[in-house]
C-alpha cells in the first residue's frame, strides 16, 4: 500500500536574506511572516512551531533539496527556527556532491536567488483581505530554487556591494510594477 501526501510549496526570493560564506555555508529566511506571496497566501507567526517541535522530539531534520527534487539533496540545514521575522535557516551545501558545488557557484554569481519551502497545510483561514492565512504548517523541506514566489525580496552572496544590492532592488521594483500593470 502506498500513501500520497499533497505537498505545497512556497517560494521566497530574498535580498540579503541568504548569503554564502566560506563557499558552502548558507543562511537566510525561507519564509517571511505577514508577506503575501503571488499565490495570495500569508504565513502567520508561529505557523511552523508545532512542526519544528515535533521534528526535534523525533530527532529529525528538515531536508535541504535542489529545486524540490527529493532525489537531489544538496546539503544539511543545521538550524531551522522561527523568529519575529520568519523562518530562519542556516546550513551547509555539501561540497562532496556536484549539485551542491553548482548551487554554491550559482548563488554566488546571482543566478539562483531563491528559497522555497515544501509543506503541508494543517490549519488555514481567510483573512479580511481574502488571502489564505496559513496558521499551522507541517514543514518537510527547504529548497534552493530558481523561481521564488515572493518577489519583494532578493538573494545576496557574501561580499556584494550595497550599490549592487540597491540597483538589483530597484530593478526588481520596476519589474514588479510592470507585472502589476500587465495584470490590470
Amino acid at each position: 500500500m502506498s500513501y500520497q501526501v499533497d505537498i505545497e510549496r512556497k517560494f521566497c526570493r530574498l535580498g540579503e536574506e541568504i548569503t554564502v560564506t566560506e563557499g558552502c555555508q548558507i543562511e537566510g529566511y525561507a519564509s517571511l511572516f505577514g508577506a503575501c506571496d503571488q499565490g495570495g497566501d500569508v504565513v502567520a507567526k508561529g505557523a511552523y512551531a508545532a512542526s519544528l517541535a515535533a521534528l526535534a522530539a523525533e530527532g529529525r531534520r528538515i531536508k535541504m533539496l535542489w529545486q524540490h527534487d527529493p532525489a537531489q539533496p544538496i546539503g544539511i540545514w543545521d538550524e531551522v527556527r522561527e523568529d519575529g521575522r520568519g523562518l530562519y535557516v542556516k546550513g551547509r551545501l555539501l561540497d562532496s556532491t556536484q549539485k551542491a558545488r553548482e548551487a554554491a557557484a550559482l548563488i554566488e554569481a546571482g543566478a539562483i536567488d531563491g528559497l522555497s519551502i515544501g509543506y503541508r497545510t494543517k490549519t488555514a483561514s481567510k483573512n479580511d483581505k481574502g488571502q489564505r492565512l496559513l496558521t499551522e504548517l507541517e514543514l518537510w523541506e527547504v529548497s534552493l530554487v530558481t523561481f521564488p514566489m515572493l518577489p519583494s525580496a532578493r538573494v545576496g552572496a557574501k561580499g556584494e556591494s550595497l550599490h549592487a544590492d540597491a540597483l538589483r532592488n530597484m530593478a526588481a521594483a520596476i519589474r514588479d510594477a510592470r507585472q502589476e500593470l500587465a495584470q490590470d
